[in-house]
């Protein structure tokens, strides 16, 4: 089959609207403008993102199949119909690179199963972008995703990622909808002790792009507004 078929590209896109040639390699774009069927965790950010790379072909020519993110099984027969055939696919995510943090890995597993030729694409991630530029550990790391909504286990969570950073020396990284940041904060300055450091990284290579890192004790000595801002948070 992998002689047959195309081949599966994971496109990564920008993490906020604006011109994805900012951050997008020209070469990974070229990439993305000959490529006419796309599955998308999000329809409307993808052909945002389709129409943003100049496509070389009209939008309404491109294929974008939607992700049903809540299907009990998800009908491969209908996803990978035109690769199976031979057409390049693309897979891109709502921000970012496709398959983290996102519903897609199931996508590419199944690539793989089907001996189909998976390949990944340079871009923005606020994953690693945030790590990297927090200061804290990146040999060795955790991401925990998004943390429980209920208080008391999210609270119960934020302790047990404390305890495993100072344990192993490890940086624990997790993220929160960004209508309870607030939130998040609060609970965090409320459950962590004042020498554990906690790095705050929003609208990563956005405008208003902010990246902080601070002892728990610091962050207590002055009122912060996370907004409503995508943000990652790090700890250790």
């Amino acid at each position: 089959m992998s002689g047959k078929s195309g081949a599966l590209y994971l496109i990564p896109v920008t993490l906020g609207e604006y011109d994805p040639a900012l951050v997008i390699p020209e070469p990974v774009l070229d990439i993305a403008r000959s490529i006419d069927c796309f599955i998308a965790e999000n329809a409307k950010s993808a052909r945002w993102f389709i129409k943003s790379i100049h496509h070389s072909r009209p939008l309404q020519e491109i294929k974008v199949m939607e992700m049903d993110k809540h299907a009990d099984k998800i009908d491969f027969d209908y996803y990978f119909d035109d690769i199976r055939k031979g057409m390049n696919t693309a897979l891109v995510s709502e921000a970012g690179i496709p398959s983290v943090a996102d519903p897609g890995s199931p996508f590419v597993l199944q690539a793989h199963r089907e001996k189909i030729k998976v390949v990944p694409l340079s871009g923005p991630s606020s994953i690693l972008l945030a790590l990297a530029a927090s200061g804290m550990n990146g040999q060795q790391f955790v991401f925990h995703g998004y943390l429980p909504k209920d208080k008391f286990s999210r609270i119960e969570k934020i302790r047990a990622m404390e305890t495993n950073a100072k344990k192993l020396k490890q940086t624990q990284i997790f993220m929160e909808t960004p209508y309870r940041n607030q939130q998040m904060l609060d609970d965090l300055l409320f459950s962590c002790q004042n020498s554990t450091l906690l790095c705050l990284a929003s609208n990563i290579t956005a405008s208003g792009e902010s990246i902080v890192t601070k002892s728990i004790a610091e962050w207590k000595k002055e009122k912060v507004d996370p907004g409503r801002k995508p943000t990652v948070f790090l700890l250790m």
